[in-house]
C-alpha cells in the first residue's frame, strides 16, 4: 500500500556502499559535494501511495521494481543471503535513524516536532499511530540486525522489564 513511499528521493550512500552499487549496475550519481546518492526517475501517479505527501518530490529510486520492491533486497533474497546484504543501511533501518548527540550515536525514531527534514515522519512506516504495534516490536529485524553489528541485543534491551541493566544483565532497583 505504501509503494515505497520511504524511497521516493533515493538514499545518500557511504562510499563502500556506492561502490558495491555501482560495480554491479547503473543508478548510483555523485552529488556536488561529493556523497553519492541512488537516482531518481520521476514517477506517474500510478506509482504513488494515495496519501503521499505533497512536499515530497513525485520521483522515486531506480532500484524499485514495478512492484514497489528493491531490487537489492530481492537479488540478495535470490542469491540466498540475508534480505539486506546490498540494500544501503538507511534503507534498511528506516525509520530508525542514527544522529550524533555530542560525541556519541544516538539509535532513535523522530517525532513530528523532532523530524525537521519533514520525511521519516511522513512515510508510513514512520508515521506515530496509536493502533499500531509498538515500535520496538514492529521494528524487531532492525533492531536485531543493530544488534548483531554492534555486538548488543537493542531488541532485548528495550523489551526488558523496568530496571534491567544490560551492563550487569540483572534487574536493579530504583
Amino acid at each position: 500500500m505504501c509503494r515505497a513511499t520511504c524511497c521516493h528521493d533515493g538514499v545518500i550512500l557511504s562510499p563502500e556502499e556506492a561502490d558495491v552499487l555501482s560495480r554491479e549496475s547503473e543508478g548510483v550519481v555523485k552529488l556536488e559535494d561529493g556523497r553519492f546518492k541512488t537516482e531518481t526517475v520521476e514517477a506517474s501517479s500510478d506509482q504513488l501511495a494515495d496519501d503521499f505527501p505533497d512536499h515530497f518530490p513525485k520521483t522515486r529510486c531506480v532500484f524499485l521494481d514495478a512492484q514497489h520492491r528493491c531490487r537489492w533486497q530481492l537479488r540478495a533474497v535470490e542469491e540466498g543471503r540475508h534480505p539486506w546484504f546490498y540494500k544501503p543501511t538507511s534503507c534498511w533501518m528506516h525509520p530508525l535513524i542514527l544522529k550524533n548527540e555530542g560525541d556519541r550515536p544516538m539509535l532513535t525514531l523522530l517525532s513530528r516536532k523532532g523530524d525537521k527534514a519533514r520525511f521519516a515522519t511522513f512515510t508510513p512506516c514512520g508515521k506515530s499511530v496509536a493502533s499500531a504495534r509498538p515500535a520496538r516490536e514492529s521494528l524487531r529485524m532492525e533492531l536485531e540486525m543493530l544488534g548483531a553489528i554492534s555486538g548488543r541485543d537493542f531488541y532485548g534491551e528495550l523489551n526488558a522489564p523496568p530496571g534491567f541493566s544490560p551492563a550487569a544483565n540483572e534487574i536493579t532497583s530504583g
